[in-house]
C-alpha cells in the first residue's frame, strides 16, 4: 500500500522549493540584484509544457526567475497546506487542489485550464503483447500504475473499473514520470500514464489508446497560493497560463482545451 508521512512532505517540498527543483535556468535569490523569484508548484504531468512556459514569462518579465517544484500533487497539495513556499499551485485534479481550498491557503478560486486523459504505456517492442485495455489483467504481465492518492492513479483506477478489468500492479509510483520512466526503462511490459507524458516520450514508449480512458478526464485547476510572496507576478504567470499562448502550448503537448 502507498503511504507517506506528513513530516516527509513537507521536508520533501521544502527541499526542493529551497534547492530550485525544476529550475528553467541558473540560480538566483528573490532578493539579490532587484531579482524576483516565482515559485510554482505543478503536476509532474505538466513539466514540459510548463517549463516551457516559464522560459516564456521569464523573456517577457527581465530579472524575474521562475522556479518550479514538479511532483505528484497530493504531495505538493500537502507541502503546501504544510507550509512549503510556494506562489502557483497547478494540480492534475480537482481532488488535490481541494486539499489546499480547504486548508485556506488559495487565494481565490482556482480555474480549470486544461484536460488529460490515460493511454497505456508499453516499451516500444511490446514484449508483453499488449492491444488493450483486458490485457493488463493477464497473469504475469508487469503492469505499474500511479498510487491511488495521486490523481493519473485515481483516473487509471475509475478508467479500470469503467472496464471492469482488475490488475494487480507490480508496483505504484509517487506521480506519472515514475510510472513512464519504469515502462521506458524496460522494467514494465506496462504502464497507465496521461497521453501527454506519453507523447513527450515517444521513441522511449508506445502509447496505445483505450476507449475507457473517456470515463477519467481530468480537469487541471490552477490558483495563486495565499500570502503568496511573489502575489503580482502569480496573477501574470496565470494569466499567461490561461491565454492564448498557454492554451497553444498545452494543446501542442496533447493536453486538451477545458
Amino acid at each position: 500500500m502507498f503511504k507517506r508521512t506528513s513530516a516527509a512532505v513537507l521536508a520533501a517540498s521544502l527541499a526542493l522549493a529551497a534547492a530550485g527543483c525544476g529550475d528553467t535556468g541558473d540560480d538566483t535569490s528573490s532578493g539579490g540584484g532587484g531579482s524576483k523569484t516565482l515559485t510554482v508548484f505543478a503536476a509532474a504531468s505538466l513539466t514540459e509544457t510548463f517549463t516551457a512556459l516559464g522560459k516564456t514569462f521569464e523573456a517577457a518579465h527581465p530579472g524575474v526567475k521562475v522556479r518550479f517544484n514538479f511532483g505528484g500533487s497530493d504531495s505538493l497539495a500537502q507541502g503546501i497546506t504544510q507550509g512549503a513556499p510556494a506562489d502557483v499551485f497547478a494540480s492534475a485534479s480537482p481532488a488535490t487542489m481541494k486539499t489546499v481550498t480547504d486548508a485556506g491557503d488559495a487565494d481565490g478560486t482556482p480555474q480549470v485550464f486544461t484536460r488529460n486523459r490515460l493511454v497505456i504505456a508499453v516499451p516500444p517492442k511490446d514484449p508483453g503483447k499488449v492491444a488493450e485495455l483486458a490485457d493488463l489483467a493477464r497473469s504475469g504481465l508487469k503492469v505499474v500504475l500511479c498510487a491511488p492518492a495521486v490523481p493519473c492513479g485515481a483516473a487509471a483506477k475509475k478508467a479500470l473499473a469503467a472496464a471492469n478489468v482488475k490488475v494487480k500492479p507490480a508496483s505504484e509510483e509517487s506521480d506519472v514520470k515514475a510510472v513512464l520512466t519504469k515502462v521506458s526503462l524496460d522494467e514494465a511490459d506496462a504502464g497507465l500514464v496521461y497521453r501527454t507524458d506519453a507523447k513527450a516520450a515517444a521513441g522511449k514508449v508506445k502509447a496505445i489508446e483505450f476507449p475507457e480512458s473517456a470515463k477519467a478526464v481530468n480537469d487541471y485547476p490552477i490558483v495563486e497560493v495565499r500570502k503568496a510572496p511573489q502575489g503580482a507576478l502569480a496573477k501574470q504567470f496565470i494569466q499567461l497560463v490561461l491565454g492564448a499562448q498557454g492554451r497553444s502550448v498545452l494543446t501542442g503537448a496533447g493536453f486538451e482545451a477545458p
